[in-house]
């Protein structure tokens, strides 16, 4: 991650803000171990994949039948958009479904030949309804070399945590799983320094901007006004508005408007706070206020969107802890 992104970010983490606001679940790893002929299909699905290898190698057939890909030790491959795609020892090995656990089974029963390869795989499941654009603007495909870095130290104290039982390792396996795409997405956007001056990596780097995005997402429900916010980077009222536009792709009060409606849709999936209390933290006046907001922005109200989105996220991790199991 460069120092300006490290130096941006040091407040209020933007990165880590997006991440908590677009949960929808628990997240997920395994580690897998492979030998001989072997090939996953992981469909199409809400959440976001990882594989990071962490000995032998294997090949990503990526969303949409692209070129394939040979991911070795020491790197990650991040699919943020929840396409489906194939994990091989080879391109043309033939793939088995994920979550079969009868295919899956037979396939390493026959896969005793060749060099073995050990995968740690991790998913999030997440609110696509609300796909922040720091996510919905990744690539089809992340790849990294994270040995020797954060994300690369992170992934070794996950691999301990699921490598044999130890106390509380349910919920260190959860933080890391958090933590470790987090550092991902810094050192992605890190990199992106150099090569692009527009869009979210500009945006995260940029002086007035950053401190901005900082500024709001460390008090949503502050009533900000653009001046406000572009003195926080020491800029003129109509200067930071156009920056802020260029770069972020919206102007920086409807960027607001959205966070704040993002956020109370987090509120209601995750607590039992009444309306009126997630009001007055998104910035809103009174609970009616919201309620007109929220429906005009979800389609629904906001108590039948707490109803609908536990059970939907309740449905999801049944399913995830049964792809685990097998």
């Amino acid at each position: 991650m460069s120092a300006r992104l490290a130096g941006t970010l040091g407040g209020m983490d933007v990165l880590g803000d997006v991440i908590g606001a677009m949960r929808a679940g628990r997240p997920h790893a395994a580690l897998r171990t492979r030998g001989g002929p072997w090939g996953l299909h992981f469909p199409a699905s809400a959440g976001v994949g990882f594989h990071a290898v962490l000995a032998g190698s294997c090949w990503l057939l990526p969303p949409g039948g692209g070129e394939p890909v040979q991911v070795s030790a020491g790197e990650l491959v991040l699919l943020p958009h929840g396409r489906a795609y194939g994990l091989a020892d080879h391109p043309a090995t033939a793939l088995v479904e994920f979550g079969s656990p009868a295919a899956e089974r037979r396939q390493e029963r026959e896969g005793t030949a060749g060099p073995e390869s050990v995968l740690l795989c991790g998913a999030y499941l997440l609110d696509r309804e609300r796909t922040h654009p720091l996510l919905g603007r990744l690539p089809e495909v992340v790849r990294l070399a994270v040995a020797g870095t954060p994300a690369g130290t992170v992934v070794e104290l996950l691999h301990g945590e699921l490598a044999g039982p130890l106390a509380g390792g349910g919920t260190a396996a959860t933080a890391l799983l958090d933590t470790a795409l987090l550092y991902v997405l810094r050192a992605w956007y890190g990199g992106q320094d150099a090569v692009t001056g527009r869009g979210w990596a500009a945006a995260l780097t940029d002086p007035a901007v950053g401190a901005a995005l900082a500024a709001l997402h460390e008090d949503p429900a502050r009533a900000w006004t653009v001046a406000e916010l572009g003195a926080a980077g020491g800029l003129s009222r109509a200067a930071f508005a156009r920056r802020f536009s260029a770069l972020v792709g919206e102007p920086p009060l409807a960027y607001l408007t959205w966070w704040r409606l993002t956020l109370a849709g987090r509120l209601l999936r995750e607590g039992d706070e009444p309306l009126r209390a997630v009001a007055r933290r998104t910035g809103y006046a009174t609970e009616f206020a919201l309620a007109r907001a929220f429906k005009r922005e979800y389609g629904t109200a906001p108590g039948r969107y707490r109803t609908e989105r536990r059970a939907a996220s309740a449905a999801a991790a049944a399913r995830a802890d049964g792809r685990a199991a097998g």
